[in-house]
C-alpha cells in the first residue's frame, strides 16, 4: 500500500511518495528555463535551492485540489503539513474529496496546520494586534516592482487563506466525510509503523488532526 505526503515542501518523507504544487518542482524539469529566470532575478535564492533539492529528492508536482496522481483506494496513509491553510474553504473541500478518493477504506489522513488558538491567546494576553495579524499571514504586502509582480504571477499567492484550531479542523474533516476526526498530541499517531514520518513537525506552532476514510 502507498503512503503519500501532500505539500511536502522541503520536508519530504523518506520512503513515501511526496507531492508539492510549487512552481519550483516544474522548473526542476526545465533546467534551462530555471537558469534564465534565476539570472533575471525572478527566482529567489531560496527557490533556486529548492529547485535542486526537489530534483534530487524525487518530489513530484501535483495540484491536490484537482487531482492527486494516485489510483482510487490505493493509498494507506495520506499526510499533509502546513498546506491546508493555503487553500480557501472550497479548495480545502476539493482536496479532502481527492484524499477520500485515493485512500483505502479505513485509510488514515493526518493533517497538520498552524494553530490559531495560541496566537489568539497571546493577543489577548499582550494586546499586540500587529503581531497577531502578521503571525496569521492572512494579509500580505502587495507586490511592488516588475520582478515582484512577475514572481506573484508565476508562483501565485503563498500566504494563508484560512486558519484553524483543533475543533474547526475536526469539523472540516467531518464535513468532508471522514470518520472519527480527533486532535492528536505531537509525537502520537494511529498510523501503524509510521517509520520516518515526522510526528512533531513544527510542533511549537501546530495542531494535528487524524481521521479515518470510511
Amino acid at each position: 500500500m502507498r503512503r503519500v505526503n501532500i505539500g511536502c515542501g522541503q520536508t519530504p518523507t523518506q520512503g513515501w511518495q511526496n507531492y508539492d504544487n510549487s512552481w519550483s518542482i516544474r522548473l526542476s524539469k526545465v533546467p534551462c528555463l530555471a537558469v534564465v529566470l534565476n539570472w533575471l532575478g525572478i527566482v529567489s535564492k531560496r527557490q533556486w535551492e529548492f529547485i535542486s533539492f526537489a530534483k534530487s529528492s524525487g518530489i513530484r508536482w501535483a495540484d491536490a485540489t484537482r487531482c492527486i496522481p494516485e489510483s482510487d483506494h490505493s493509498v494507506e496513509v495520506l499526510y499533509s503539513s502546513h498546506m491546508l491553510e493555503h487553500l480557501d474553504r472550497e479548495e480545502a473541500q476539493m482536496f479532502l474529496k481527492e484524499a477520500r478518493r485515493v485512500l483505502i477504506h479505513g485509510g488514515i489522513i493526518r493533517i497538520a496546520v498552524p494553530d490559531i488558538k495560541p496566537m489568539a491567546g497571546r493577543y489577548l494576553s499582550d494586546g499586540d494586534c500587529d503581531v497577531f495579524v502578521e503571525g496569521s499571514r492572512l494579509t500580505r504586502r502587495r507586490p511592488r516592482g516588475l520582478v515582484e509582480k512577475l514572481r506573484y504571477l508565476i508562483a501565485g499567492d503563498r500566504g494563508h487563506l484560512w486558519m484553524y484550531d483543533g475543533e474547526s479542523l475536526c469539523r472540516c474533516l467531518a464535513s468532508a466525510g471522514f470518520s472519527d476526526p480527533r486532535v492528536t498530541a505531537p509525537g502520537s499517531t494511529i498510523i501503524p509503523m509510521p517509520g520516518s514520518l515526522n510526528l512533531r513537525e513544527r510542533s511549537a506552532e501546530t495542531v494535528y488532526v487524524e481521521a479515518i476514510s470510511p
